[in-house]
């Protein structure tokens, strides 16, 4: 089945490649990002290899919370959206008490706050109707606290996934769907510059699992599932100076 497909963060990294993979698998596409230029050139590449498909952009910083409620009431009235996918957040960070708060904060609005105004944008459509199916990228980090840069991109992560579970809790057995996904490392513009990762996949075959988890709507997907299924059991559980080692 067709399915009308919004991606925020749709210029790079994952909301890219998921915009190339769904639109491969026949669904209409809406993509937002801030950068207008690498939007028309997705559009262009998508519209080439798919003609019969609808494909939308819209410039849109998340962050502008007004501006989501009307981009995303917007595209719905043009574009009857089937599924959101809560994607675009950024990675920096520093330890907290280096004097770079700027950093930390802006990590914490585009991760979290700005992912509420999406959650909220997407749920009034979705109760509008009482159908629809919401899309969390969350991250393996978000299992555990982590150290010194990882700290509030963790931290933004889990109030990510916390957010969504509170969402399932009340649809449960109800129309609306709500998906967490959880990546591992995988290839992206938001890891290029990191330290060496353990198990780290390149981002076609690990969005791949992705969008399989995705349109499964499994309720909360590790991905790829091998090894992260089993290294977030370890992040979740293992003592704090066995995590400490880790990182």
């Amino acid at each position: 089945m067709r399915r009308n497909i919004l991606i925020t963060g749709a210029s790079s990294g994952l909301g890219e490649e998921m915009a190339r993979q769904f639109a491969a698998k026949g669904h209409n596409l809406a993509l937002t990002a801030r950068r207008e230029d690498r939007l028309k050139a997705l559009q262009a590449e998508l519209t080439a290899a798919h003609p019969e498909l609808t494909v939308l952009i819209h410039t849109l910083d998340v962050n502008d919370h007004d501006a989501v409620f009307e981009t995303f009431r917007a595209i719905d009235a043009e574009l009857p959206l089937d599924r959101i996918i809560v994607n675009a957040g950024i990675g920096r960070g520093a330890p907290l008490g280096s004097g770079r708060f700027d950093a930390n904060l802006i990590t914490a609005q585009t991760n979290f706050v700005a992912a509420l105004a999406q959650a909220e944008a997407a749920m009034e459509l979705f109760r509008g109707r009482n159908a629809g199916h919401l899309v969390f990228i969350s991250s393996v980090a978000a299992m555990r606290g982590l150290p010194k840069a990882m700290t509030i991109y963790a931290a933004s992560k889990a109030a990510v996934a916390t957010l969504a579970e509170g969402l399932q809790l009340e649809l449960l057995g109800k129309p609306i769907k709500v998906s967490t996904i959880y990546p591992g490392y995988i290839k992206s513009e938001l890891n290029e510059n990191a330290a060496a990762m353990p198990f780290v996949v390149d981002t076609v075959p690990g969005v791949r699992a992705m969008v399989a988890a995705i349109d499964a709507e499994k309720a909360k997907a590790f991905v790829p599932s091998w090894p992260w299924v089993l290294m977030a059991r370890v992040l979740r559980y293992a003592p704090l100076p066995l995590v400490k080692r880790m990182f």
